[in-house]
């Protein structure tokens, strides 16, 4: 009970507190794509903005919000903790580790989700009771 309850509040919880700085860049998308005005973003590793800007919304908001669920919780682990880490060392690369340690408290927590994976308490384990 307690080990399900625990991998459900750090897969829950670190997905529940991501999810807002991924809407926030979703709105800056979608604002820059209906005013037809150039996306201001990071532009990594010579991806484009827009390129760059999406990526991050699947890393922020679409795993996530399937990590909060536990669909595909592995998998999606995998982009939000590499967002994180991008976040952590190239957009803030230069900057102190307080300015990092954000994002690496949540590219530490989407890993031990995809080390761990989902618990009990997810659709991934309510999907597999169904398949057996």
């Amino acid at each position: 009970m307690t080990h399900a309850l625990g991998l459900f509040l750090l897969r829950a919880g670190t997905s529940f507190l991501m999810i807002p700085h991924g809407w926030a860049k979703y709105e800056r998308l979608s604002q820059a794509l209906a005013a037809d005005e150039p996306v201001k973003f990071m532009d990594f590793m010579g991806l484009g903005t827009t390129v760059s800007l999406a990526l991050t919304i699947l890393g922020e908001l679409i795993a996530p919000a399937l990590i909060l669920v536990g669909f595909k919780t592995r998998w999606m682990a995998a982009p939000a903790a590499f967002t994180m880490l991008v976040a952590a060392f190239v957009a803030h690369g230069s900057d102190p580790l307080a300015d990092k340690e954000h994002a690496l408290l949540y590219a530490l927590a989407f890993l031990a989700v995809l080390l761990l994976g989902p618990g009990r308490w997810s659709l991934d384990s309510w999907l597999s009771e169904r398949k057996a």
